[in-house]
């Protein structure tokens, strides 16, 4: 996969594909998107010396912005889902947990949420149908689902660059940073499905 991915490291297919992958893995968890993103880091870091600055971070936009349209696809089918998609998702314990979950944490401002679950395994899905399911305003899902996906992309941008440039354009050097992504991903998901804190009653008034 690596020798493929770099040989398209530099053309601007490379973009297509890492976007099409980004875009499309809101729906198909499966697709390895951010396999796709951390290899092509790692061929454009390794394969150039100084490494092509504007290169890696097109890509990284090119992943953030099709993170962003691909939750805003899922986030506005979901708005519009009508009772089918309702009854769906009520019959999904993780589904109807998640939406409860993010309703509660985007009417206090926590939509911190939004960005830790982009890095669970389909935690951006779980949200994305979560929010538009509720249907919760655009500017409460919005900016938070945009500071994920440039967060997720920096992210896997990084560790397949760093993997380049340290271990080189190796199985080893994508291995050890596809791994550094599992693990992100692994306690994103500890946390997203982490109960959420009871809060404690108030304290009943005092008889006079």
């Amino acid at each position: 996969m690596l020798d493929s991915v770099g040989s398209l490291a530099g053309s601007p297919w490379i973009y297509a594909v890492v976007g099409a992958s980004v875009l499309l893995d809101v729906f198909l968890p499966v697709l390895p998107s951010g396999v796709l993103v951390i290899t092509a880091a790692t061929a454009a870091a390794a394969g150039n010396v100084p490494p092509n600055v504007l290169s890696l971070l097109t890509l990284m936009l090119c992943a953030a912005t099709a993170s962003l349209l691909g939750d805003l696809v899922a986030y506005r089918l979901a708005w519009h889902g009508g009772d089918r998609l309702d009854r769906a998702i009520a019959r999904s314990r993780r589904l109807t947990a998640a939406q409860e979950r993010l309703g509660t944490a985007l009417s206090r401002g926590g939509g911190v949420l939004v960005v830790i679950a982009r890095f669970a395994p389909a935690g951006r899905s779980v949200v994305s149908l979560g929010a538009g399911a509720a249907r919760r305003r655009a500017k409460e899902f919005v900016p938070w689902s945009a500071l994920a996906g440039v967060a997720w992309a920096a992210y896997s941008v990084g560790l397949g660059y760093f993997g380049g440039r340290w271990l080189g354009a190796t199985w080893i050097g994508a291995a050890v940073s596809v791994l550094a992504l599992f693990l992100a991903g692994t306690l994103a998901a500890y946390v997203v499905r982490r109960p959420a804190p009871v809060p404690a009653p108030s304290a009943a008034p005092a008889a006079s």
